[in-house]
C-alpha cells in the first residue's frame, strides 16, 4: 500500500488512532514485544521520537536499547547532510540478516529522508524488507500503520505531501522527569539555499498558544521544572494563526506559569529577533539568558546566497543590543564551511565574525549537498580538499573562543540544574548553569532535577568542573 497525498486532519481522525491503541493493545497483551528507536538529527525529531515511544508504550511494547532483542525497530530520520542519510542505509545494511534471523521482526522507517521521493525509489529497489515507511506529517497515524502491517502481512508506506492541522495530546515518554521539549510550531518558510527542512517539514504551522501553554502545565504539574521551547524558527511564531501572537508574548505566558523554572528556546532565526524579544528575556527571571543564533556565515555576500535576509553588520548588531540587554548572556551558533563559491576572502568574515562575537560554542558543519535545494545547482563547489582545511582552521578558533567563555567562569559561584548522571562517571552529575554552559559536579544522585550552587574550579574546553558550595 502506497499514497502521497494532501491531508486534512480531523479531531475524530486522531481519536480514532487512540481507539487502535487500545485494540493493539489487546493483540499484544502477555507477548512481552520489546522496541528499539534510533533517532537522527535535531531535538525537533528527538521530541517525535518521545512521541512514538508513548504511543508503542500504549501498545504493550517495552523499550531495549538492544536491536538484537527487539521486536519493533524503528530509524527516525534526519537528511539535512549527507552523511546522517548515508548512516541510515548503513545501519539498513546490518538489519537485513537480523530480520533474516527473525522473520516477525518489524522494521520502520520515519522522519525527514522518508519525505523524498529518491530515498523512496532506493528502499523500494535495495531494502524491500522493510516494513512500515511513514514521513515527518503523519506520526500520530502510527498504530494504523502498524495495525495494517499486523493484519495484511503486506509493507505499508504512508508520505503525505504536507497538512495543515496540529494534532495535539499524543502520547509521549519523556526522556528525563525534570525537564521536557515543546514543540511551539513546525516548518519553515525561509527557504535557505543550502538546507532542505521546508521541503520535507512543510510550511510553517504554530500550535494556538492555549494549547502550548497547557502542555506545559500539566508538565509541571508532573515535576518539570525546565522547557525547551521548539520550532525551526520560533522568533516567527503566531504569525499564522488566527489571532495572530509574537514570540514574546508567548515567552511571557509561560513565565507566568507556577512552579516552572526555567524556559529555554531554539532555533531562533536572527532575521527575526526583535526588540521586543529582547526585552522579555531581559526582564522575564525564568527565561534563560542563552541563546542560539545560527549565523551560518560571516561574509555578507555569501549570507544573500544562502537567502539568509542579514548581513554580517546587521548580525552584529543583533548581537550587540543581546549583550547591551544582558551582559551575561552566552551565544551559541551554526556555521557552514565550504558553501558554494565561498573564497578565501569570504572565510576570513566567517573567522572575524567568530573573534568578535566569542561564541561559548558552535556547531561546524561542511556544506553538504542536498538534492532539490537551490544551492545543490550553485556552480563554484569549493573542492574537498579546500574545505577541509577551512573547517580545520575554523574549529581550531571556536574552541579557543568556547574555551576563553569557560575561563571567565573559574572562581565563580553558579546555580545549575543537574540533569543527569555522567557517562564516564556515576560519582558526577551533569548539569548546565542559566547561561547553558555544561557542568560536571561530583555530587549525590539525590540532587538529580535539582538546582544547586556550585563554585567552578576548573575547565576544559566543552565543559566545566565544579564543586557543590
Amino acid at each position: 500500500m502506497s499514497k502521497r497525498q494532501v491531508v486534512h486532519v480531523t479531531s475524530e481522525e486522531a481519536l480514532r488512532q487512540t481507539t487502535i491503541i487500545h485494540k493493539l493493545a489487546e493483540r499484544q497483551a502477555g507477548k512481552h514485544l520489546k522496541y528499539c528507536i534510533s533517532t537522527f538529527g535535531c531535538q525537533m525529531n528527538s521530541r517525535d521520537s518521545e512521541k512514538i515511544e508513548g504511543m508503542l508504550e500504549q501498545i504493550g511494547y517495552t523499550k531495549t536499547e538492544i536491536e538484537k532483542e527487539a521486536d519493533f525497530i524503528l530509524y527516525n530520520t534526519c537528511c539535512v547532510r549527507e552523511n546522517a542519510e548515508l548512516k541510515i542505509y548503513g545501519r539498513l545494511g546490518a538489519l537485513k540478516g537480523i530480520k533474516r534471523k527473525n522473520p516477525n521482526l518489524i522494521i520502520a522507517l520515519c522522519g525527514c529522508m522518508m519525505q523524498q521521493d529518491i530515498v523512496l525509489d532506493t528502499l523500494k529497489k535495495k531494502y524491500n524488507f522493510v516494513d512500515i515507511i511513514f514521513g515527518t506529517y503523519n506520526i500520530y497515524k502510527l498504530p494504523e500503520l502498524l495495525q495494517t502491517r499486523l493484519e495484511t502481512n503486506k509493507s505499508v508506506i504512508d508520505i503525505w505531501d504536507s497538512y495543515q492541522d496540529i494534532v495535539e495530546d499524543l502520547p509521549n515518554a519523556r526522556k528525563y522527569d525534570h525537564k521536557a521539549c515543546v514543540n511551539i510550531m513546525y516548518g519553515c518558510n525561509n527557504f535557505c539555499t543550502y538546507c532542505i527542512v521546508p521541503y520535507v517539514r512543510g510550511r510553517e504551522r504554530s500550535r494556538e498558544m492555549s494549547d502550548i501553554l497547557h502542555e506545559i502545565q500539566g508538565l509541571v504539574a508532573d515535576g518539570v521544572k525546565e522547557v525547551m521551547l521548539l520550532g525551526q524558527n520560533v522568533n516567527s511564531y503566531g504569525k499564522n494563526l488566527e489571532t495572530p501572537v509574537s514570540f514574546a508574548e508567548l515567552l511571557k505566558a509561560i513565565g507566568d506559569i507556577e512552579g516552572l523554572k526555567r524556559i529555554r528556546f531554539m532555533t531562533s532565526h536572527p532575521k527575526d529577533l526583535s526588540d521586543e524579544l529582547i526585552e522579555v528575556m531581559a526582564s522575564c527571571e525564568k527565561v534563560c539568558k542563552s541563546i542560539h543564533l545560527p549565523v551560518q556565515a560571516g561574509s555578507s555576500r555569501l549570507l544573500a546566497k544562502m537567502n539568509r535576509h542579514y548581513t554580517k553588520e546587521s548580525y552584529l548588531e543583533v548581537v550587540r543590543k543581546l549583550r547591551q540587554a544582558m551582559p551575561d548572556i552566552e551565544i551559541t551558533t551554526d556555521l557552514i564551511v565550504g558553501f558554494p563559491g565561498e573564497t578565501e576572502e569570504d572565510f576570513l568574515d566567517t573567522l572575524d565574525l567568530v573573534e568578535k562575537v566569542g561564541y561559548a560554542s558552535a556547531f561546524t558543519f561542511i556544506y553538504s549537498k542536498r538534492t532539490g535545494t537551490p544551492a545543490a545547482t550553485m556552480e563554484e563547489q569549493v573542492p574537498e580538499e579546500v574545505t577541509k582545511e577551512r573547517f580545520n582552521r575554523l574549529l581550531k578558533v571556536t574552541n579557543q573562543t568556547g574555551l576563553k567563555v569557560m575561563e571567565r567562569q573559574v572562581g565563580k559561584t553558579l546555580e545549575v540544574f543537574f540533569e543527569e548522571v555522567s557517562k564516564q562517571d556515576e560519582t558526577v552529575l551533569s548539569g548546565r548553569t542559566e547561561s547553558g554552559l555544561l557542568v560536571n559536579t561530583k555530587a549525590s544522585k539525590t540532587l538529580l532535577g535539582e538546582f544547586a550552587q556550585v563554585k567552578i574550579i576548573g575547565t576544559k574546553t566543552h565543559y566545566l568542573i565544579g564543586e557543590l558550595v
